[in-house]
């Protein structure tokens, strides 16, 4: 079982696993990342994203979650996929259970800034996301949509 604390803090969010939405937005060959500021992967980078609020759509959540986290408004052009992340103490117990809709698109003008839960917010050139730190799976996921937005390009 976990400690007392961790239960504490997500006892008021009712049951796992709970739906949130991201979204890959690209511009010029980059990718727009934000640095995680609050657990969990605090420090780490990955997809603007976060909790679908009650009555919001998945879609309207993605754009929602850019804009706080980045500043930015996004043009989603599709969805990327459906993604589990699974979070599990030491122990093997259940810490955490989030199901993501992931969606892809393209900056509408604007410099990103960090905002939100994001500490920082920056495009990422897709040649150089192998020297970030990732939080599990961005990198997939973000070739995914890439090549989702470039077939609807083409």
């Amino acid at each position: 079982m976990g400690n007392g604390r961790d239960n504490a803090r997500t006892a008021h969010l009712g049951p796992w696993p709970r739906a949130g939405a991201s979204a890959a937005i690209f511009r010029d060959g980059a990718v727009l990342l934000v640095e995680r500021g609050a657990p969990p992967f605090e420090g780490m980078w990955s997809l603007p994203g976060g909790a679908i609020e009650p009555g919001e759509t998945a879609e309207a959540a993605a754009v929602r979650e850019v804009r706080e986290e980045t500043g930015l408004d996004a043009r989603i052009a599709g969805l990327a996929g459906v993604y589990d992340v699974i979070l599990r103490r030491d122990d093997g117990t259940l810490k955490g259970h989030y199901v993501l809709a992931t969606y892809y698109g393209s900056a509408v003008g604007g410099d990103p800034r960090g905002g939100g839960d994001a500490r920082r917010a920056q495009f990422v050139a897709l040649n150089t996301l192998d020297a970030m730190s990732l939080t599990p799976d961005t990198f997939a996921v973000i070739q995914r949509a890439a090549q989702l937005l470039s077939r609807r390009d083409e």
